[in-house]
């Protein structure tokens, strides 16, 4: 019996340690797997130097392109009619509407001078008609801080995100919406003209005076502050950048247009396309199921709005083919967009040494109950390798641009050059802007990388339509025709 009993015992063991041995190999097997799949993505996705440049000379070429002919390149190369930034001096009130990829914002500034500067500035965050009475209900709470002239017309700058033709300095048609918005009605209606017929209807004496893009807007607040702001970049919900462009190389196909100075390009580099962009499966399926397939591939690389996507994307392929999360893949991880940028920066952040925030952040997202350290540093590795592809990427886009204005090779007096960048993806997740800024210094060289100055411009897409509004202010009468 005692015999049978030990024989009984061990096979008992025996089997156990089998099992055992089975499950260890079937882990390694599935970590093989899931390795493979982020040794390939990381591969897929790499940017190197010389790739890097050869990004930066086709963003060079297709800005040429898009200068030389109305349809010579994906980049539209629009003309802003900015050829006024702001010098400091201006003075007065004058109000702003900010309406970008996620946001609405009306805001208020006193401008002092010179010596004064920004006396103050007031915001509320709350499409036309809902614009204009949001613009009614702020114009009537202004407080005895901010003084207009009696008699005197507001004077409002508007910031519309979107790409627009436009005509002068104060009207332009909008040629499509980008960033998820489809209001279809839209578009080609000139902007200022629909939201001025608003304002009227709200019996507000107030009237658009300038019609700029974001990104216009963050080069005129960053001008005001340095005047050796050349360029501007916007790194949020979608990107885009513009820049002082010299008016003699701006072919006659653009008039009416000053014969000299500068004028502000926006370049709406989102829509930017070359062969040398490293892309993926995953890259090519999120393009052909959005809103717009074949349009903003630059931007469905390196804005917030499909960062946070393309990770979602790529753990589900991993829970599908290595079982990431265990046998059953979570429901939740097959809805798009679910994941957004924001939750990614924040994984991609944790300093915790088991990473805890990444697990509270899989179990409200994708209600994934539990999991090792080991599937959680394997999603910060993911997060890593699609954030280091957008910010070198967009590093590779601001070199070009240095590269078109004759700033991205050595001269005899180095010729400082500052870019004010804003945007969400830029101020939030630290991450991304130092590979960026770091990215382009690196590619710049150490002789230089100093002359090269990148400076945030926090808020800078509203304050700078303020800001223009003043600098093309004439303070129009109360009684004139508008």
């Amino acid at each position: 019996m005692r015999k049978a009993a030990a024989l009984a015992a061990a096979a008992v063991v025996a089997a156990a340690a089998a099992i055992a041995v089975r499950q260890r190999l079937r882990e390694a097997k599935r970590w093989a797997r899931v390795a493979a799949v982020l040794s390939d993505l990381q591969e897929r996705c790499a940017a190197p130097a010389a790739r890097l440049l050869q990004v930066s000379d086709a963003m060079d070429v297709e800005m040429r392109a898009g200068l030389a002919s109305e349809d010579g390149s994906k980049l539209k190369m629009l003309v802003t009619y900015v050829d006024s930034l702001p010098s400091g001096d201006e003075k007065g009130l004058f109000y702003a509407l900010d309406l970008g990829g996620t946001n609405f914002r009306v805001l208020r500034v006193q401008l002092g001078g010179k010596e004064q500067r920004v006396i103050k500035q007031e915001s509320v965050g709350e499409l036309f008609d809902f614009i204009a009475a949001a613009l009614a209900k702020f114009v009537a709470s202004e407080g005895e801080d901010y003084h207009l002239p009696e008699g005197t017309l507001r004077q409002l700058g508007f910031t519309f995100s979107f790409p627009v033709k436009q005509t002068s300095i104060s009207s332009g048609t909008l040629i499509k919406w980008t960033k998820g918005f489809a209001i279809e009605e839209m578009v080609g209606k000139d902007i200022v003209a629909e939201l001025n017929e608003a304002i009227k209807r709200q019996g507000l004496v107030m009237k658009v005076s300038t019609l700029v893009n974001d990104t216009v807007g963050t080069l005129a607040a960053g001008r005001y502050v340095d005047d050796d702001t050349m360029i501007a970049v916007i790194l949020g919900t979608g990107t885009n950048a513009a820049y002082t462009e010299n008016a003699h190389a701006i072919p006659k196909w653009h008039a009416p247009l000053p014969m000299s100075g500068d004028m502000v390009i926006n370049m709406e580099w989102g829509n930017f396309k070359s062969a040398h962009l490293p892309l993926t499966e995953f890259d090519q399926a999120l393009d052909a199921e959005s809103l717009n397939p074949g349009e903003q591939n630059y931007e469905k690389l390196t804005s917030g709005m499909y960062m946070g996507e393309i990770v979602r994307r790529i753990l589900l392929q991993m829970a599908q083919e290595a079982a990431l999360f265990g046998d059953n893949i979570p429901p939740k991880l097959e809805t798009p967009y679910i994941l957004k940028t924001f939750h990614m920066l924040v994984m991609h952040h944790d300093v915790s040494p088991d990473l805890e925030t990444v697990g509270i952040k899989l179990k409200e997202i994708f209600q994934i109950e539990s999991t090792s350290r080991k599937t959680r540093k394997l999603v910060v590795d993911v997060c890593e390798v699609i954030s280091t592809r957008g910010a070198r990427l967009a590093a590779a886009g601001i070199h070009g641009i240095l590269k078109k204005l004759g700033r991205a090779t050595d001269s005899p007096d180095k010729r400082r050059t500052v870019i004010a960048v804003d945007g969400g993806v830029y101020k939030y997740y630290t991450f991304f802007s130092e590979c960026m800024e770091r990215t382009l210094s690196d590619m710049l060289g150490e002789d230089l990388a100093p002359s090269v100055v990148i400076k945030p411009a926090n808020d800078g897409s509203g304050l700078g339509a303020a800001l223009l509004a003043a600098s093309y202010s004439q303070y129009l009468q109360a009684d004139e025709d508008y």
